[in-house]
């Protein structure tokens, strides 16, 4: 399974170092010397990285210079990965896990199916693709979808009024999701659904 672990930001310095957007909660298992990653340019091998100020600095073998680091810029770097393997902490998951679950709501409606997990800024969302074709957009926190049952093949939602049906939404609510600030985002902004990951799930990739 190939699963996106990061992406590769600005040069750094003058040695072809460049910065990594990780977009994975488990970067010690996945940026360490000698790892390879798949990438649109041909396989990258790291030789060194670095943790400065909180940002991952990796020296890819054979970008000598910042014209080179200047060109991996955007490139998303991608780490096969068994294809059962699951994060460590059981509220996360893989893109790939979520999509293709069946959305069903706390009392029994039927909704759709989660086509595509969006890492949008603040959290992430589940993309469900109704039977009728329309597209409804799911914050990813515990208050909306309270479960995800990989074994049965099925996310549990419970909405606000107005999510599912905007029709429905009272005229004094606020935006769809905001669930307050006790409630947690599951989130951790971990990359697209052909391997990105983890999305995190409950209180809290």
């Amino acid at each position: 399974m190939e699963l996106l672990v990061g992406k590769i930001g600005r040069a750094h310095g003058l040695r072809g170092e460049v910065a990594v957007q990780v977009r994975t909660d488990q970067p010690e298992d996945r940026f360490a010397a000698g790892m390879v990653f798949d990438t649109d340019f041909g396989p990258l091998r790291i030789d060194s990285l670095r943790w400065t100020s909180g940002r991952l600095l990796v020296h890819f073998e054979g970008v000598t210079d910042r014209t080179g680091a200047e060109r991996l810029r955007g490139t998303s770097l991608v780490a096969d990965v068994p294809d059962d393997e699951r994060p460590e902490d059981p509220e996360e998951f893989f893109d790939h896990q979520l999509v293709g679950l069946h959305a069903q709501t706390v009392g029994g409606e039927d909704v759709g199916e989660v086509a595509e997990v969006l890492h949008l800024p603040m959290q992430d969302v589940l993309a469900v693709r109704t039977p009728e074709g329309r597209e409804i957009l799911v914050p990813f926190v515990a208050a909306i979808v309270p479960e995800v049952d990989l074994d049965g093949g099925r996310v549990l939602l419970d909405p606000p009024p107005g999510l599912l049906r905007p029709e429905e939404e009272p005229t004094d609510s606020g935006p769809p999701g905001d669930a307050g600030a006790d409630d947690a985002d599951r989130s951790t902004g971990a990359g697209p659904s052909t391997g990105a990951g983890p999305s995190t799930q409950g209180g809290s990739a």
